[in-house]
């Protein structure tokens, strides 16, 4: 198969039309439903449930979605790190959730700064769940994740810290002046639900809570009275004045870890691993 026919499939798979599908992917319909034609004949098996109505996948044909998603994701993730690897000037792509790791990132980048062939290290901030996606499309090289909360399914890591965890509340709440709390006296709080985070693939779970993606979101929400959250200590270092971060007792360590995708040959990325290990 040939990455041309395995972008054509996709195309069709996922819009369930090859009207559509032919639109997405800039050419006309004829020839596109050719090429899957052709697809199917030389596998010798049907990957499409066509009708003059709807367009389906066959159980062959979601396997193959999988896979052919999984192999033009490697093959774009190739081309960009290839790309960045014969560049001028070596560079790095390091994926970090926004407002997460901030004294952690800003020694990592000042050490690694002051290695003799550093390269530049460029800053990619992103939501919840996104960062293995990054990893694999080479989209970034490297990634700070946050365990339990983020997976590190299919990465290499190494453990950097391990931090307690706090509750974010407004200021006004009368939880807001204690020194500590436990995580009973968090779920007892009927006036301010704990936010939900969405899931991988982008569903959120059921709940009173309000649906965030990020801590600027949560943080404004917090402060309006509508949603409260647990967070890593390190998340809540710098809140705005209408907020508090309380330590909670018996929450659950959360660790932070650099990971990389495994295989990787990248030098520059092995320098930074090396950095972030001995700091």
């Amino acid at each position: 198969m040939e990455t041309r026919e395995l972008r054509y499939f996709v195309a069709v798979a996922e819009e369930l039309h090859f009207g559509r599908a032919a639109q997405r992917l800039g050419m006309a319909q004829p020839p596109l439903s050719r090429a899957i034609t052709q697809l199917e004949r030389r596998l010798g098996i049907a990957l499409l449930e066509r009708t003059s109505r709807k367009v389906t996948l066959t159980q062959a044909g979601a396997v193959l979605l999988a896979e052919a998603r999984a192999i033009l994701s490697a093959v774009a993730a190739a081309e960009r790190r290839t790309l960045r690897a014969a560049a001028a000037h070596p560079s790095l792509v390091l994926a970090v959730k926004s407002g997460t790791a901030g004294e952690l990132l800003r020694k990592l980048l000042d050490a690694y700064a002051e290695e003799p062939d550093a390269a530049t290290v460029d800053l990619l901030l992103c939501e919840a769940h996104q960062h293995q996606r990054l990893l694999q499309d080479g989209h970034a090289d490297v990634a700070l994740l946050h365990l339990p909360f983020d997976s590190a399914a299919g990465l290499d890591t190494e453990t950097l810290c391990t931090e307690g965890q706090v509750v974010i509340l407004p200021v006004w709440h009368p939880l807001a002046g204690r020194s500590r709390v436990r995580m009973a006296d968090v779920t007892a709080l009927p006036q301010l639900p704990m936010a939900r985070w969405p899931r991988p693939d982008g569903s959120y779970p059921d709940g009173p809570g309000a649906e965030v993606r990020n801590l600027t979101q949560l943080f404004q929400l917090i402060a309006l009275g509508r949603t409260t959250a647990v967070i890593p200590e390190s998340a809540g270092a710098d809140l705005h004045r209408d907020l508090t971060a309380v330590p909670i007792l018996d929450a659950p360590p959360v660790t932070t870890v650099i990971a990389w995708p495994p295989g990787s040959r990248l030098r520059t990325v092995a320098d930074l691993v090396r950095v972030a290990t001995r700091l």
